[in-house]
């Protein structure tokens, strides 16, 4: 029997490929630490050694069985010597030093190793049904959190979902506390907590950035917590997080220098200038965050450049820009985020990147995934119930007795509403994770001392087997372990080595304060993209305005004469003077640029427009399209180039060899001409223009004038987006152009409303704040990201006047005096002004409210539209806001309206008189009259007798 029992654990331990032993360490006095060459190493206490191995004297052995003699906790190993082959002899102290030869330690080895065998295959033949909850090596878990209600009611529900998910390895709690913090909080028992000291307020440069507590709690727990000497792997989790199944590194793929990580997409510094600053290999940058599974030795590597890379992130203010970040609150609040990719990018961790493992409440998971973690940062709603974390900052739930989060929908509920089995599976996941916070409050409050809770359907639904099933810990999936293919489109300027093309940027403007307040715009988010290059602005005055214009320092600035008054036609038309003004600076400037951007002056740049990244080469000039330019379909092309099939519907943003540029501006501005002055064929049917003024021709000039060069375009979606469009996902725009009205609920944004308004010149004026990006509605997610886009379009013209103010040098509107808030320079615009606007007319052609550019900004608008926002125009040039009056002129005035007043009383007399008189005297001469009816216009009357509507032409 014994011979069968010895050839059988021989057998096994061939079958598992048994692990050799590698290390025995001695840690005196406490026990002994052994490691195999699979990686797996145990702690074997003292106590444990002399009571539980076989061969030790501590048992009693009779025919009944053996029995541990009590008394042995205070014993201790002094030293260890080999003895023979195998045995080890370790001198060890009961309350004096006993010397015990411990042969039996490589038995109790053995019987450690076999059993191990045999586990695994157990877990071979079971397919590895417990996998994930005895972990060859050691996991430990971190969470930063703060002294704050608000993280402590996060902490219950990590930590319970940490337990029903039976996440291996122990837990830590980082809780960093300031000591006036300390006094006064009351959740230390919460969970197994290393204290350490808080760098909410930077103790340096006294900036207030409570994220850095992340990093710094993790350099604090690499260099004081003994729990960091014994561990191998380590997962690194966020305080608003759920989780749902072991979270196991080696199950996910992770690797020694190769982390495991969700996917950040909107950390598009990675992709930009910002990397480039701040890391010496942005091509090893990962957008990641939330869920973070690595190596220990990787983590020690990390944690203090982690560190350094936040607080260099933090304090470079000049780079917290939206664009820049992808930020939309533009504050620096994500520089922990940046700090970790640069940090980690600086080290040389490459990640592997899964989409899969982390899913936030509200979205739809991906068919065939089981997310095994929960990450609760953003709001979620079922049916009328929704939840919020930032609604309970405050919030005293964990120690306030028989008070729990709102009760969501039942899962029978949540079936009924919805069919389809992916949203549906998406709704389940959003009351999961509030009831598994729920029952985790029950069981803080047990643990506090609270009475039972009173019963009710709610309480004992999170006590049923129904929710208990629903909870029950999730395994990893086949398709959840896939790992995400990020194929990000990096900026090739990024290559130190390698040489790049001059670039120089283009836009044309008029001496206008409208024009102005546009140009600040565009320099301030220029300079803040990371654009190669120079920028001009190309400036088209008469002599008299230029005589009053306020704004020469605004931008570099190139003078023109202006043609808005066509010198030789007389025609009106100020959107000439873009290609009017390219010919000039061609003919007057010398350049060494290769390439030359040509922007709009309603443009806000995100990010570098470059030409080596979309493509751009000689003959191939690079554009954006406008596919409303149906006139290269049709008879237009045909008569206007000799090429019509190569005409391109391309406009907005252009990117164009010096070379081609050169010999194609002339063309353009001929094209313009000639296209202008083709009168019969303005009407929409040939021009796609909804006003049929004319006013695109500019905008043909240049596509017929490629097409005549045979230029043909490098055309792309990715550069330009109009705000209140609905972006296509994972493209990061390059440019803003707010050519077009955009609303984010009731508030709204129309340039044209602000033509009169000298908003660069007013201290402190701005337009009205678009609403926080926190108050949007994430039901759809379409309509979310369009309103970020506006939001974040508005925010930069709004900085933009800021910091153009503080260069002013303006004073601190907190110190004004009352009397001073009533100067002409108030510190905003009233909304009088947004609900007057004085739009321009084509009755008055010879000034500067007729410089008709926008017909180019239609867009995909389509006819309805348009044709609506052409009547609203119409209405609003009915309704012009009355001039201001002083005081003085109103005062000369009041005798005239006297005299008016009296007059009209007179002339009413009059004409009643005239009346009565003229019908007696057709009564007179006896012939009947009918009562003529008049006709109501609402237009005006021209001398010819026929009805002439007012046309409103500017929609800019």
């Amino acid at each position: 029997m014994r011979k069968m029992t010895e050839f059988a654990i021989r057998r096994i331990q061939t079958i598992a490929d048994c692990p050799r032993l590698t290390r025995f360490s001695l840690q005196a006095p406490k026990g002994v630490e052994v490691e195999f060459d699979n990686g797996t190493a145990y702690n074997f206490s003292a106590e444990y050694l002399r009571v539980c191995s076989p061969a030790v004297d501590s048992k009693i052995r009779s025919i009944g069985g053996e029995k541990v003699i009590s008394g042995r906790r205070r014993v201790g190993i002094m030293s260890a010597e080999p003895v023979g082959n195998y045995g080890v002899r370790t001198p060890i102290s009961v309350v004096g030093y006993v010397t015990v030869t411990m042969t039996m330690f490589l038995s109790l080895l053995t019987m450690v190793v076999v059993g191990l065998s045999m586990s695994g295959v157990r877990a071979q033949i079971s397919g590895q049904e417990a996998a994930g909850r005895t972990a060859p090596f050691r996991i430990h878990t971190l969470f930063s959190v703060e002294c704050q209600n608000y993280f402590d009611w996060q902490t219950v529900g990590l930590m319970h979902s940490y337990r029903k998910a039976q996440q291996p390895g122990p837990i830590t709690r980082l809780l960093s506390c300031t000591e006036e913090e300390k006094k006064k909080y009351r959740g230390m028992e919460l969970a197994p907590t290393l204290e350490v000291p808080s760098m909410s307020r930077h103790p340096k440069t006294g900036d207030w950035y409570p994220a850095i507590n992340k990093p710094a709690g993790i350099v604090h727990w690499l260099k004081h917590s003994k729990d960091a000497e014994n561990v191998d792997w380590v997962v690194i989790l966020d305080a608003d997080m759920i989780i749902r199944g072991p979270i196991v590194p080696w199950e996910l793929g992770a690797e020694k220098g190769r982390p495991v990580s969700a996917y950040y997409g909107y950390l598009i510094g990675c992709d930009n200038l910002l990397a480039k600053l701040h890391t010496k290999h942005p091509e090893l940058c990962d957008k990641v965050g939330g869920l973070l599974a690595m190596h220990i030795d990787d983590l020690r590597a990390l944690a203090p450049m982690w560190l350094s890379k936040t607080e260099e992130v933090r304090g470079d203010k000049a780079h917290w820009a939206t664009n820049y970040t992808g930020d939309i609150y533009g504050t620096g609040w994500i520089s922990e985020m940046y700090g970790y990719s640069f940090g980690a990018a600086e080290v040389g961790l490459h990640h592997k990147i899964n989409d899969n493992l982390m899913i936030y409440p509200g979205y739809v998971p991906r068919e065939g995934i089981e997310p095994i973690l929960m990450h609760y940062g953003l709001p979620f709603s079922v049916g009328n119930w929704s939840f919020s974390k930032l609604e309970h900052h405050e919030d005293n739930v964990v120690y306030d007795c028989d008070r729990l989060f709102p009760e969501p929908p039942y899962p029978r509920e949540v079936k009924e509403m919805e069919a389809d089995p992916n949203k549906q599976r998406a709704l389940l996941l959003n009351i999961e994770c509030i009831n598994t916070m729920n029952e985790g409050l029950l069981i803080q409050h047990a643990a506090n001392g609270c009475p039972k809770p009173k019963w009710s359907k709610y309480m004992s639904f999170l006590k049923s087997k129904t929710f208990a099933d629903l909870t029950r810990p999730k395994q990893l999936t086949p398709q959840s372990r896939k790992m995400m293919e990020v194929s990000v489109q990096k900026q090739e300027v990024d290559d130190p080595g390698k040489t790049y093309p001059k670039i120089h940027t283009l836009f044309s403007t008029e001496c206008s304060s409208y024009f102005d307040w546009q140009t600040v715009g565009l320099v301030h988010s220029f300079h803040s993209s990371g654009q190669p290059g120079d920028i001009t602005r190309i400036l088209s005055c008469t002599e008299e305005d230029l005589k009053e214009y306020k704004g020469h320092d605004l931008a570099p600035t190139h003078y023109v004469p202006s043609m808005s008054r066509h010198p030789l036609t007389g025609d009106w038309y100020p959107a000439i003077n873009k290609p009017a003004a390219v010919v000039h600076w061609i003919n007057h400037v010398k350049t060494d640029a290769e390439y030359i951007v040509i922007l709009d002056a309603d443009m806000i740049m995100r990010g570098p427009v470059t030409p080596w990244e979309f493509n751009a080469a000689k003959g191939h000039p690079v554009s954006t399209p406008y596919d409303y330019l149906i006139g290269c379909d049709n008879e237009l092309a045909k008569l206007h180039t000799r090429h019509p099939e190569a005409c391109d519907k391309v406009g907005g943003v252009i990117i164009m060899h010096i070379r081609d540029l050169k010999r194609f501006a002339l063309l353009w501005l001929h094209k313009t001409e000639e296209v202008r002055a083709d009168m019969a064929h303005w009407s929409k049917y040939f021009t796609g223009d909804i006003y049929e003024a004319g006013w695109i021709s500019e905008m043909y000039g240049y596509s017929f004038a490629a097409a005549e060069m045979n230029l043909r375009h490098v055309i792309s979606n990715e550069i330009l987006i109009y705000p209140g469009y609905v972006p296509t996902p994972n493209v990061n725009y390059r440019v803003f152009h707010y050519g077009l009205e955009f609303r984010v609920g009731n508030w709204s944004f129309d340039k044209a409303k602000w033509r009169h308004n000298d908003i660069v010149n007013k201290c402190w004026a701005k337009f009205p704040d678009p609403p926080d990006p926190s108050t949007l509605d994430r039901s759809n997610e379409e309509s979310f990201q369009r309103d970020l886009l506006s939001i974040e379009c508005a925010n930069s013209l709004n900085e933009a006047l800021r910091l153009n103010h503080e260069r002013k040098k303006c004073p601190d509107p907190n110190s004004l005096s009352p009397p001073a808030l009533k100067s002409p320079d108030p510190p905003s615009l009233s909304t009088l002004e947004l609900k007057t606007p004085d739009p321009p007319s084509l009755a008055t052609p010879d000034t500067t409210t007729n410089e008709i550019k926008a017909s180019r900004k239609v867009g995909k608008i389509n006819e309805i539209d348009a044709s609506r926002h052409n009547a609203e125009t119409k209405n609003e040039t009915r309704e012009l806001s009355p001039p201001v009056e002083t005081n003085q002129t109103f005062t000369s005035m009041r005798f005239w309206i006297i005299g008016l007043w009296a007059f009209s009383i007179i002339g009413f007399v009059v004409v009643m008189s005239m009346m009565i008189f003229r019908r007696k005297g057709q009564k007179k001469r006896g012939k009947g009259f009918k009562t003529k009816r008049r006709t109501s216009y609402s237009g005006f009357w021209d001398t010819s007798g026929n009805d002439r509507h007012p046309r409103n032409a500017e929609m800019l």
